[in-house]
């Protein structure tokens, strides 16, 4: 998978499941400020990436991820 796989498919369930706007969906785009996204937001995000990528996402995943940019690294990174 490319990473511009990882961000179409990431970009697509944020729209579907978050209704997300497609025009917030920017690298730098804040996740919690920007893009909207609560506490219980992550963990429909957690269930979100789990089915759609088969990785496993723990707290710890989530403490440097400030950006839209820092999650699609976090889960390229574990797709390695």
């Amino acid at each position: 998978m490319t990473k511009q796989d990882i961000v179409d498919k990431i970009d697509a369930f944020l729209i579907e499941e978050f209704e997300v706007d497609s025009e917030e969906l920017v690298p730098g785009a804040n996740l919690k400020e920007s893009v909207g996204l609560d506490s219980l937001d992550f963990v429909d995000l957690v269930v979100a990436v789990e089915s759609n990528f088969g990785v496993k996402l723990v707290g710890d995943d989530f403490m440097n991820i400030v950006t839209l940019q820092d999650f699609y690294d976090l889960i390229e990174k574990k797709l390695d």
